[in-house]
């Protein structure tokens, strides 16, 4: 396992594995999200997959979700008789990726340069829309 690290490749098949020092957590609506140790930030989208995951479904029966005195969201096993932060139903997450249109997808000649580019991202890009249908390029 640790060759396989130090070789700069994963000791798992899992595309869904987390990098070292990167945790898995969920807000109280059950919007999953990633926290990087390592540089002290926060992100949505998964640090491998790029995918943005929701939970599905109630806790598990036995179960209940508290909030701390700091507001944290913590959760109550009564069957075992004990609580954790960790959210039981992060196994049982499912993909939310908005569908956005792909490069192939065809507009007619009424649709704006706005609703073509609604939804992708464009961080560290240059867009240029031209006059009349003359097209856009990214």
């Amino acid at each position: 396992m640790a060759a396989l690290r130090y070789a700069g490749l994963d000791d798992t098949d899992s595309e869904d594995e987390l990098p070292l020092g990167w945790e898995q957590r969920t807000t109280k609506d059950g919007w999953v999200y990633y926290a990087n140790h390592t540089e002290e930030k926060t992100q949505w989208e998964h640090p491998k997959t790029g995918k943005r995951k929701r939970i599905a479904g109630d806790l598990p029966y036995g179960w209940e979700q508290e909030t701390d005195e700091n507001g944290q969201v913590y959760f109550v096993d009564h069957i075992n008789k004990r609580t954790t932060y960790l959210d039981p139903r992060l196994a049982f997450t499912v993909d939310d990726n908005p569908t956005k249109p792909t490069t192939r997808q065809r507009y007619d000649g009424s649709t704006t340069a706005m609703e073509i580019l609604e939804g992708r991202d464009l961080t560290g890009k240059v867009v240029v829309v031209t006059g009349a249908n003359s097209g856009i390029a990214f």
